[in-house]
């Protein structure tokens, strides 16, 4: 009797235990992300800052000027498109001022479309700072993606023993109905976050909440990770876009594995 009297309080000291192990690594992951953001800033700020000599006080107003910035936003995202332009394949061209997502080839708009439920990282859009235009001064490098649709479609049909046999494609093209939903991941660390506008059927809906939520356990896993070895996690600037189905899926499988990517926001 006294035996199972002791053990009692014992499991309860273990349990207030674990518990407190529990909250403090929730509180110490939380804190670490909270830096991250930060720590993103603080390394784009060493990577693109550039050395400039003391200005004066008319030099600073001027930089603070809303037209004069934009004028250097403007600057940074021709330099992007004449520098992809060199390269002789297609590159995306994301103009969010004018809501505009195109597909260029050496310059020439091949394909365009219009974007709806436009999100971007407060640093890229709050943050008027040369590194930032110094980072939006040249193209990003797509290093990977993840998608619901497939590259490039492979279609499986039984070849005609002769010519008798054949018959020409009658079938509908299911890929048209497939959710269209996809990231790009570049170099640079920003990704690129394309939806399907269209939401018409459950399995949309359905198709888009399971994409969301295995890029979420993949961040959660990564910084999970780097928290455990006492890094903060890591960052990634984000733009998030909706696009009609058909345009997302051209412009996914008009990129090329390496693309190219400009900005304008």
């Amino acid at each position: 009797m006294e035996s199972g009297i002791k053990s009692k309080p014992r499991r309860n000291v273990i349990f207030i235990v674990l518990i407190s192990l529990v909250l403090a690594f929730v509180i110490y992951y939380s804190v670490m992300c909270l830096l991250s953001p930060g720590r993103k800033l603080e390394d784009l700020r060493n990577a693109y800052s550039t050395k400039s000599s003391e200005k004066n006080d008319a030099d600073k107003q001027i930089s603070r000027n809303p037209d004069y910035l934009k004028l250097l936003k403007e600057k940074a995202f021709l330099q992007s498109r004449i520098a992809m332009a060199g390269t002789d394949s297609s590159y995306l061209a994301l103009n969010m001022t004018d809501s505009t997502a195109n597909i260029e080839i050496c310059g020439v708009v091949v394909h365009k479309s219009k974007m709806v439920d436009l999100k971007i990282s407060k640093i890229l859009t709050e943050t008027n700072e040369n590194a930032i235009l110094s980072l939006l001064s040249a193209p990003f490098t797509i290093s990977g993606s993840y998608a619901t649709i497939m590259k490039e479609p492979v279609i499986f049909q039984m070849a005609p023993k002769d010519t008798s046999e054949y018959k020409p494609d009658v079938m509908p093209d299911t890929t048209l109905a497939e959710p269209v939903n996809y990231i790009l991941e570049t170099k640079q660390g920003i990704r690129i976050y394309v939806y399907q506008q269209e939401q018409m059927k459950p399995k949309d809906r359905m198709n888009q909440f399971k994409f969301d939520l295995n890029d979420r356990l993949r961040d959660t896993w990564n910084s999970l990770k780097r928290v455990v070895e006492f890094k903060v996690p890591e960052y990634h600037l984000f733009i998030k876009i909706k696009l009609p189905r058909a345009d997302a899926k051209i412009i996914y499988r008009a990129l090329p594995k390496n693309g190219q990517i400009a900005l304008f926001n």
